[in-house]
């Protein structure tokens, strides 16, 4: 009797991918509004640069990351899984011209609370969120029905791995749930048992202690999203 097949990757199953890169453009948007804010005169000093500047590159770090995954990881499965015609050039394009303007947020982010530093800032994130919305729009539009149609679950769970892999989970995980619907959070609590969750609360109050630190006291990503 031969092998069951394997099950495939449903939508539902790329919710975390979803959520990461919800979390990208909002992040991209309102760190555009903040650094144009400080360039026009927004009242800061340095302890408030230097959280802003920390939390730039920890969102670069996040960025280069997903791209990694996705080019390293990703589109190999993809080519073997969905067959060798698969194009997913475009894409990999994208990810090139993303790397010179995050390398400018990097250089630049040091420099804060300069204003000049501020308004050349604001620029590259204002390009970063412009690419990045057509970029995941097209993504999500091309890539998921492959990964739904072609992928099995188990080589999907490579994906997942990889992501998770190097990545910081008090600064991904807090901002992916963050983005989350309230359709979202029964499947979410589904998938981590209590203690679970009550670490994840842990790195989520420490997050948002973060986000403060950089946004306001109100500040919360997923009034954003």
């Amino acid at each position: 009797m031969g092998s069951s097949p394997a099950r495939p990757t449903t939508y539902d199953d790329t919710l975390g991918m979803r959520l990461s890169h919800r979390a990208m453009i909002a992040d991209a948007g309102r760190l555009t509004d903040l650094l144009a804010d400080l360039a026009a005169g927004a009242p800061t000093d340095a302890r408030h640069g230097a959280s802003v500047a920390e939390y730039l590159q920890l969102f670069c770090t996040s960025i280069e990351h997903h791209h990694r995954t996705e080019d390293d990881v990703l589109w190999p499965i993809l080519v073997e899984t969905a067959g060798p015609h698969v194009d997913l050039s475009e894409l990999t394009e994208d990810h090139d011209a993303l790397d010179p303007i995050l390398a400018g947020i990097r250089e630049l982010a040091p420099q804060l609370p300069d204003r000049t530093a501020a308004a050349a800032l604001a620029g590259h994130l204002g390009r970063l969120r412009d690419l990045l919305t057509e970029h995941i729009a097209e993504e999500e539009a091309t890539i998921f029905p492959m990964i739904t149609g072609f992928v099995p679950l188990d080589r999907w769970a490579q994906v997942e791995k990889a992501a998770k892999k190097g990545a910081r989970p008090d600064f991904e995980i807090a901002r992916a749930l963050d983005c989350l619907t309230d359709a979202e959070r029964p499947a979410i609590r589904r998938e981590f048992p209590l203690p679970a969750r009550l670490m994840i609360k842990v790195m989520a109050s420490r997050h948002h202690r973060r986000e403060r630190a950089v946004f306001g006291p109100s500040a919360v990503l997923g009034q954003h999203a």
